[in-house]
């Protein structure tokens, strides 16, 4: 965490949370927080937010450390179990408790609300997020780096339909992805051709601005952060290849479609009807930032 824990075990500046020794866990509760962005003092940040990944979330970590260690870049990983009950952050234990920052939900609340937190707690220049359940290799943060001090793009996102991109998926589910990224396409006008790939680096400006205004708390989070970001003017996004091969399935439940379209419209509505991301918000370099009560538990 951004500081030592004060003689009450609750570190200063962040949520309530007990911080343990040896890079154990950090317990943050399930009640209404305010969290305050620290002063950039790193080169990058990456969020793992994870539930419930069993034994690919220490393989994971391992790689990435590997990865940003090779890249002579300095560097935090923070890691944040959304309600998991599998006992993966006990296999976090051991790691260097300088580099490795873990925050553990009590109550999962969905994919969106830990990377909220996590991008919250960041002290890199840049900020980016890897989904944890090895799908997406860790190597993939080292072009993403090389990228973005090249080109410094406001957002760098990996793309399953990048030319280059290497992916083994059902034609059904290729289906979907099509048609959900036509449907962005016709709604947010947002030039993207994949949105929703679990790899993302993030220029710390952009965070500032867009995270005090973002709603979604499970797997719209990605839409939303795009879609708010370039409302607000930061339309530099560069698409990057990805390489995925295990774990898709054929299927695809219709109550996880309703609920992607459901949240989609969600985001429409609060940007052409209510104009809701137009608001003025304090950005969390300056301020704070509020996360409410979870949902209920259930799958991220």
């Amino acid at each position: 965490m951004p500081s030592p824990p004060d003689e009450a075990g609750r570190e200063s500046g962040g949520p309530d949370a007990t911080q343990h020794p040896h890079g154990a866990p950090a317990v943050v509760g399930a009640g209404h927080h305010q969290v305050t962005l620290p002063p950039a003092t790193l080169d990058v940040s990456i969020v793992v937010p994870y539930y419930n990944p069993g034994k690919r979330l220490r393989r994971t970590v391992d790689q990435m450390l590997q990865v940003l260690r090779d890249s002579e870049t300095s560097f935090e990983i923070i890691t944040v179990s959304d309600g998991s009950t599998d006992g993966s952050p006990l296999s976090l234990e051991g790691l260097p408790d300088d580099l490795i920052r873990n925050v553990v939900l009590e109550r999962n609340g969905g994919k969106g609300q830990a990377l909220q937190i996590g991008l919250a707690l960041g002290r890199g220049r840049y900020l980016g997020f890897l989904d944890a359940d090895g799908d997406l290799s860790p190597a993939l943060l080292a072009p993403f780096l090389t990228l973005m001090r090249l080109y410094e793009p406001d957002i760098i996102l990996g793309s399953k339909r990048h030319p280059m991109s290497s992916v083994h998926y059902p034609p059904v589910r290729r289906a979907y992805s099509w048609g959900y990224q036509q449907l962005i396409r016709v709604l947010f006008n947002l030039q993207v051709r994949d949105t929703q790939v679990g790899i993302k680096l993030i220029d710390r400006e952009v965070i500032a601005a867009v995270l005090p205004l973002l709603v979604e708390r499970r797997f719209a989070f990605d839409l939303e952060l795009l879609v708010v970001a370039n409302h607000l003017g930061y339309d530099k996004l560069f698409e990057a290849p990805v390489r995925i091969e295990e774990r898709f399935s054929s299927t695809i439940s219709s109550r996880a479609v309703l609920g992607m379209l459901a949240d989609t419209l969600s985001i429409f509505v609060r940007l052409r009807m209510l104009r809701f991301y137009d608001k003025k918000a304090i950005p969390p370099i300056a301020g704070t930032l509020s996360f409410s009560e979870p949902e209920s538990p259930g799958p991220s």
